[in-house]
């Protein structure tokens, strides 16, 4: 666990150094480490020293025995955040960090026949019945380590959708594009990012398909959508790398891809920051 720590840390620390990457914050107590980007759909990650107590606004955030941690902020996070820290033995001390707007990809499409802005009436129930299958998933916190990885791409090629995105349907705004879609060949292998315990796998959902959910820990899931085939099921654990299911276009998806998303709890945040950039294709 110590190496895995790390080398966690020093992954996160060359990302600190790269190009683009957030500018060091200022420690909200001494001891207290941060890493990651104060921006909307960010994940960051922490240690504070073993004791300690620490919170994002209103919720208390969980710790590992080392004193690790982890926390989204999501695609609409406002324009501040508010991180506190008790440290053993002290009175807690608050620090406020700007959180930088991200200018996301809105398209505008008029005069769509009704039905394809709106579902029929009669999926209306499958669809709720869905939504409340993956509120459920999200609220499971297995307690694994997974989160701690350098997570890699569960599929490579083509990035052909972005976190973030919307389309705006005859006037009527839909729901944000919260995932980044890999273009690939139905039954392509999807690798697992991170290691994890899976918390959902339904082969047909109304959206989305074949959905496979999986809980890394601390808050931390990722979800697989428009799969052709799922070879997990609920409760079991997975390791970084293992094969979990096959690509496809299963759902309301127009060609095949795998879309991938991850969230802490209910924060939305963008799967492509946790990983490095898509490696080139073969030549």
């Amino acid at each position: 666990m110590r190496m895995l720590r790390r080398a966690m840390w020093a992954s996160m620390f060359l990302l600190a150094a790269s190009a683009g990457a957030a500018r060091a914050a200022q420690s909200v107590a001494p001891g207290v480490e941060l890493r990651g980007t104060w921006e909307q759909g960010a994940v960051l990650y922490g240690r504070a020293p073993v004791g300690s107590k620490v919170w994002l606004g209103e919720r208390e955030l969980k710790l590992t025995p080392g004193g690790d941690f982890v926390f989204g902020l999501d695609r609409d996070a406002p324009a501040e955040a508010e991180l506190k820290v008790q440290l053993p033995g002290q009175a807690p001390k608050t620090q406020r960090y700007p959180v930088a707007r991200r200018e996301y990809d809105i398209q505008r499409i008029e005069g769509l026949p009704p039905k394809m802005v709106t579902p029929p009436p009669e999926v209306l129930e499958r669809i709720k019945a869905d939504q409340r299958a993956v509120a459920a998933a999200r609220k499971i916190d297995s307690g694994g380590l997974g989160f701690l990885e350098s997570f890699v791409w569960p599929a490579t090629g083509r990035i052909s959708g972005v976190f973030g995105s919307q389309r705006i349907l005859n006037g009527e705004p839909k729901q944000p594009h919260y995932g980044v879609d890999v273009a690939v060949p139905i039954g392509t292998e999807v690798r697992a990012p991170a290691g994890g315990v899976v918390v959902l796998a339904n082969p047909d959902m109304y959206y989305t398909g074949g959905t496979l959910m999986i809980d890394h820990g601390y808050g931390l899931q990722s979800a697989f959508l428009h799969l052709s085939k799922l070879l997990v099921d609920v409760g079991q654990s997975v390791k970084q790398g293992d094969v979990i299911a096959l690509s496809g276009m299963t759902g309301r998806a127009t060609g095949p891809h795998l879309d991938w998303r991850t969230n802490w709890y209910d924060a939305r945040v963008d799967a492509q920051k946790l990983v490095p950039p898509m490696p080139a294709a073969a030549p």
